[in-house]
């Protein structure tokens, strides 16, 4: 069978409110669907950002009980194509309902409309980069404490899933963690500033696609969500050879790539500095 599979990212400007941003999303994926995707990829935050933390609470929802979750679930069944959502802004329970902690996490939903992997944001975005941009997620959400490597069945293969959120880009353990440990494909959902994604998204993405040798699928916001809040945009597609499929640029709409897994492997084995890799320590 092939390995070639046929990969979408959405980009577009996620609303403060989830229902007008879900039909944004449900436009996209009709429009990716017709181009024959398999894998259809959302941006961090996929339908709703909020300016401040009391907002984005009174927006999050229960996994059970959310509308993104339950609709895309829903579509991705009925289209028989795998979605990943970059992330929902979604409440845990500590010991009940009405107490709860807040995680940014990422859910891969199969053609079959079952969510099968979940990943919940470790490295949480906080930064001072001038007077007028700053970010502490740090006072909103609870990090994540585990990486995580999933399978997508596929043409009678399994192809290995490593999941990420925006900025754990900038952590590159994580990423050689999941390479060793077979991921393929790693996706890379985010909603990159202006300021950091002008400087450093393209290097980042290329960077970690080069040094893993694996697929790097980064589907991004893109646009003005608010006053103070401007995403870079710029979802890509990037091979293991650090060379860039697709790149969306600024426009809200799709990008759409095939790949072939089989470059993955060629490419271990020109450079194969996943074995390579030596212990050492520290003399100093």
């Amino acid at each position: 069978m092939s390995n070639e599979i046929k990969v979408s990212c959405l980009q577009y400007t996620s609303l403060q409110n989830e229902h007008e941003t879900l039909i944004k999303i449900e436009d996209l994926i009709k429009k990716a669907v017709k181009e024959n995707s398999d894998i259809i990829a959302l941006p961090e935050c996929s339908t709703f950002i909020c300016p401040n933390k009391e907002n984005t609470l009174k927006n999050a929802s229960f996994e059970s009980d959310s509308l993104t979750l339950n609709t895309l679930k829903k579509l991705a069944n009925l289209y028989k194509v795998n979605i990943l959502v970059g992330s929902l802004q979604t409440k845990i329970s500590k010991t009940n309902k009405h107490d709860y902690s807040l995680v940014n996490r990422s859910f891969f939903i199969n053609s079959k409309g079952v969510v099968t992997i979940k990943y919940d944001k470790i490295h949480l975005f906080d930064v001072n980069l001038s007077k007028k941009e700053k970010f502490f997620e740090s006072d909103t959400y609870t990090p994540g404490d585990k990486a995580v490597l999933g399978e997508l069945n596929f043409g009678g293969k399994k192809i290995k899933l490593g999941l990420t959120i925006c900025y754990d880009l900038r952590f590159p353990i994580l990423y050689r963690d999941l390479a060793k440990e077979g991921a393929e494909i790693i996706f890379v959902p985010s909603a990159f500033s202006e300021t950091t994604g002008e400087a450093h998204w393209h290097s980042l993405l290329k960077a970690r696609a080069i040094e893993n040798s694996c697929f790097i699928i980064a589907p991004a916001q893109t646009g003005k969500h608010f006053k103070g809040r401007n995403s870079f945009g710029h979802s890509l597609i990037v091979s293991p050879w650090g060379e860039v499929l697709a790149d969306a640029k600024k426009n809200e709409g799709l990008i759409t790539s095939k790949i072939n897994i089989d470059e993955v492997h060629v490419c271990r084995k020109k450079i194969p500095s996943l074995k390579n890799e030596k212990k050492y320590k520290l003399n100093f």
